[in-house]
Formats: structure tokens, sequence, C-alpha cells
């Protein structure tokens, strides 16, 4: 049985982990993953991708933690097996196509920290319990999730969540600023898909550019930031997308990007 469901609807790819009802990362999920983000970030028919879990019950509660002692045993250390966990979300951050992750149920350890590596997170409204609960185990997040989720809700909050392994809330996910939008649980995945299609349906090679721009931007000199938009901004001047997009805004239509 594989590991990750993937199907393709447009230019839309949708991946699940398929563990229901738990949703454990497995060694061979992550592999499977890993192959999976090489394949999109290369195929230009790909514009947006959502990361879901099987069933309606949990996105994940993260790693298989039974299978460590094999992952090193495959991979030859401890350091092998995080530092694919690590490269793996670091290449779906970097890749300059928006992924769009869904929290609901457990979304625990690795079931935080892989969406925090994706661009846009929502969560169920009821029953969703999201956190960074290493600590309760005696060890800590090892996928960048510290990092990632200080950037994102900021130090107070982040602190709070991984000193006192908290488990929050959608909507609570939501007022932190974790999460960018939070629906009722039967609604979530087909809010996700929505999403993934708007983004998918934008020029392909201005999102690119503003990812380009924007991921780690609070880690640079503004100078630099303006720098790399108006590079962008060069680039993107004339092209197919460009004139479709001002035509269609002269002719009082919706622009149709991504045509050539």
């Amino acid at each position: 049985m594989t590991a990750l469901l993937s199907e393709t609807r447009d230019a839309i790819k949708i991946l699940s982990i398929n563990d229901a009802p738990i949703n454990r990362m497995s060694l061979a999920f992550m592999d499977e993953l890993e192959a999976e983000v090489a394949s999109i970030a290369a195929d230009d028919s790909i514009r947006a991708v959502v990361l879901t879990g099987d069933g309606d019950k949990n996105f994940s509660v993260g790693m298989d933690l039974k299978q460590l002692p094999e992952g090193i045993k495959q991979k030859g250390s401890a350091e092998a097996v995080f530092n694919q966990r690590l490269n793996v979300i670091r290449s779906i951050e970097t890749m300059g196509k928006p992924w769009v992750a869904t929290l609901f149920g457990y979304c625990l350890g690795g079931g935080l920290e892989l969406p925090l590596g994706c661009h846009f997170r929502l969560a169920a409204e009821e029953d969703a319990q999201i956190g960074l609960p290493e600590l309760d185990l005696g060890a800590m997040p090892a996928w960048g999730g510290s990092a990632r989720l200080t950037k994102c809700v900021g130090e107070a909050n982040a602190i709070d969540m991984i000193l006192r392994a908290k488990k929050i809330s959608g909507p609570e996910a939501y007022r932190i600023g974790l999460v960018h939008e939070v629906w009722p649980l039967a609604e979530l995945k087909d809010r996700a898909i929505a999403l993934a299609q708007e983004l998918a349906n934008a020029p392909a090679s201005a999102v690119r550019a503003m990812l380009g721009v924007i991921v780690d931007g609070n880690d640079k000199p503004l100078s630099d930031l303006i720098a790399a938009e108006q590079a962008a901004v060069a680039a993107n001047r004339g092209s197919a997308d460009s004139q479709e997009g001002m035509k269609a805004f002269i002719e009082k239509r919706q622009p149709v990007f991504n045509q050539s």
C-alpha cells in the first residue's frame, strides 16, 4: 500500500497521507513525499499543491517514532533521518509553487512541522488539536518546527506552545496567525482545493517571483528585498501574462493566465 495518495486535477496536485485514521508519517511516506516534491518542482503543468490527510479524523499525529531505529539503520544515522525531513520541507517552502495544508484532528509534531513549510494553512473549525508537544516526550521539534513557528506566530506564542506542549484549536490557531482560514470540517478539504485552484489560475511566473521575494523575507535587509522585487518586475515586463492582464483590464473581463 502506498503511504502517500497523489491525485492531479487540472493544474493542482492533491497529496494525502494514506494511514487513516491517524495518518502517521512513516519512513515510506517521507520517501514518497520526497519523490513527489522533486517531481512537482520539475513539472510546469502543476502550479499549486494541496497537502492533506486521508479520511476526516486527523491530518497527522506526526512521525512514526517506532520506526526511528529502522530509519537510522536504513539511512546510517539519526541526523540523516531528520535531514531528509528538513530538506523536503525546505524544498516545499522554496520551490516557487504555493502549497495549501489542511489542519484537522491531531496535527502534532511533524503533523504541524510539515504544514509550517507550506504557504497557506487552513484549519477545521471544530476538534483540531494543533501543536508541537515533543517536550512531553523529553524531546524537541527536529524538523525546523521551533524556528518556523516562531517566525509565524512570534516569540511569545511559540514559547507558550512549545514549552507547555500546548495543543490549540483551529480558531485559536487563526487568532495567533498560525492559520490563514478556519472552516467547518465538512468543508475544509473542498475549501483548500478551491484556494489551490485560485492560486493555480494566477500567473505562474509572477507567483514564483513573488514567493522568491517573500519567503525568508524577514531575514533579509529591506534594500535586498526591494532589489529582488525590482528584478522580478523587470523580468515580468512584457511577458505573455502581463500583456494578458493589461488586455483583460482594458476589455473589462477576467484574465486567463498561463496560456503559453
